[in-house]
């Protein structure tokens, strides 16, 4: 990747709706030439997608947590069936298998605190591969779109 490459990452991160002509402008390229690498960096899984951004409570979250899920043991086969199982529940909106004391963290979109609740007793706690979770409520979200700064090419 080169300097180009970074800026059209950023510029993308930044706003993914730019049309080829806005982020060819923008980068100095020809849209053929834009349009090219924005394709090698789909290809080359640099650029994975193109997501909207939302507002959760625009539709209707009206709390969001951090669940932090330990495992009876880190077994693989328990590994799997946890992350399959809570890959599937509509309630999770970010999914991380983490090293350290915890082994998942889940960010989640309840209705209400009942919502939560309901939720981490039955779709969590009583998985038999759990041992343990801890939930922290989530005040604010704020998501950062520009690049590190060691991650741009001089």
């Amino acid at each position: 990747m080169d300097r180009i490459d970074y800026e059209i990452v950023r510029l993308l991160r930044n706003n993914a709706r730019l049309s080829n002509k806005e982020l060819a402008e923008k980068v100095g390229l020809a849209p053929s030439s834009c349009l090219v690498r924005v394709r090698q960096l789909r290809q080359e899984g640099v650029l994975t997608g193109f997501v909207a951004e939302v507002n959760p409570a625009a539709l209707g979250v009206g709390l969001q947590a951090l669940i932090s899920v330990k495992l009876k043991r880190h077994f693989k086969p328990d590994v799997e069936a946890f992350r399959e199982h809570a890959l599937a529940l509509p309630e999770v909106v970010r999914f991380y298998h983490v090293a350290g004391p915890i082994d998942f963290l889940l960010h989640v979109w309840t209705r209400d605190s009942a919502h939560l609740r309901d939720f981490a007793m039955t779709a969590i706690t009583a998985r038999e591969e759990v041992s343990h979770i801890e939930t922290e409520l989530i005040f604010e979200q704020v998501s950062k779109h520009e690049l590190p700064d060691f991650l741009q090419e001089d």
